[in-house]
């Protein structure tokens, strides 16, 4: 597998973003985790994503986290911007303001709530990916936007120059391979269960939230690939498979993310931002029943597990309310 085209890296981490328990962004626990992340694997950091609670990030926040992350990556990975925004002016802003704080990559979501139609999805791309000399990431996610980015769509973004590749976590196969086939797009898997058969059909990399928690893992399952060795990606990704569950079934991954790094004391606290609140005792619980399955993942040990459903109860309201231009 070539990445001599690919400007973005191959193990991915779709970071998290350490709060206080008020809520308000925990800057040195920012910095611990991105270079843990790099140390053990990643050579790329999608900060200000999904998992990052981009939503109810302000601005300031999300360009002083692209500004941390280079200064803590410090040469080791990529630092990409991540998120977007659901008006194509603001997007083009944030894509702007990344790209004077460093950023080497963007990774932009589909249009969301307004269910723009592929005409809409089409032109909101191209005017972020001229918007500044950032590659970009197309991110397909039709369960959180409401549509799709349409194989047809993509052949025609595919002939921007910008526009290098696709996040895929709509789970299509079939036309992952078509669109392959023909164009240059570099593909990452944007579903944790499905890394290794992504990879199988010709992926280049993932962008992973699991991989918050175990970034050597995917670095062995990249590697083995790499390496034309399908024993040790498949051995990798069976072991995976009890972790990627706790984190992505039973709540938000990004909750069950920060719950279980919480618990093994990565981060001083798990707070998220209403209206994503911590997990419930039952779902605390599922949580925890998985990770007791959880064996033979190098550099993870749940011996000293201890996680704290009353710290992670609830959602924080910051200081400084939504995303702000």
């Amino acid at each position: 597998m070539s990445t001599a085209a690919n400007p973005f890296g191959q193990v991915l981490v779709a970071m998290v973003t350490p709060f206080t328990a008020e809520g308000e962004v925990d800057w040195p626990a920012a910095e611990k985790l991105i270079d843990d992340l790099v140390s053990h694997g990643a050579d790329g950091i999608v900060v200000t994503g999904t998992t990052g609670e981009t939503s109810t990030l302000t601005d300031p926040e999300k360009i002083r986290l692209v500004e941390v992350g280079k200064d803590v990556a410090a040469g080791r990975a990529k630092i990409i911007t991540g998120g977007g925004s659901n008006e194509t002016a603001h997007a083009m802003q944030l894509a702007r303001q990344s790209e004077k704080a460093g950023a080497d990559g963007n990774l932009v979501v589909t249009p969301y709530y307004n269910k723009p139609t592929q005409a809409g999805i089409l032109t909101h791309f191209r005017m972020i990916a001229d918007a500044t000399d950032l590659p970009v990431i197309l991110y397909d996610i039709p369960g959180r936007t409401g549509v799709p980015i349409k194989y047809e769509t993509l052949l025609r973004l595919a002939k921007h120059p910008n526009i290098l590749g696709v996040k895929d976590a709509k789970g299509d196969f079939s036309e992952v391979s078509r669109v392959l086939n023909q164009t240059d797009l570099l593909y990452f898997s944007g579903d944790d269960a499905n890394v290794l058969p992504h990879l199988a059909i010709g992926a280049v990399g993932l962008i992973g939230v699991t991989a918050n928690i175990a970034p050597a893992s995917y670095r062995v399952i990249v590697d083995a690939v790499n390496a034309g060795d399908l024993a040790t990606a498949t051995a990798a990704h069976r072991s995976l498979e009890p972790l990627v569950r706790a984190v992505m079934t039973h709540v938000p991954g990004t909750v069950a993310a920060k719950y279980i790094l919480h618990g093994l004391g990565r981060i001083g606290s798990p707070r998220v931002r209403l209206p994503l609140v911590g997990p419930e005792e039952w779902e605390a619980a599922q949580i925890e029943n998985e990770i007791d399955l959880v064996k033979d993942i190098p550099g993870l040990d749940f011996k000293n597990f201890r996680p704290d459903r009353n710290a992670a109860a609830g959602g924080a309201l910051p200081k400084v309310a939504g995303t702000t231009r």
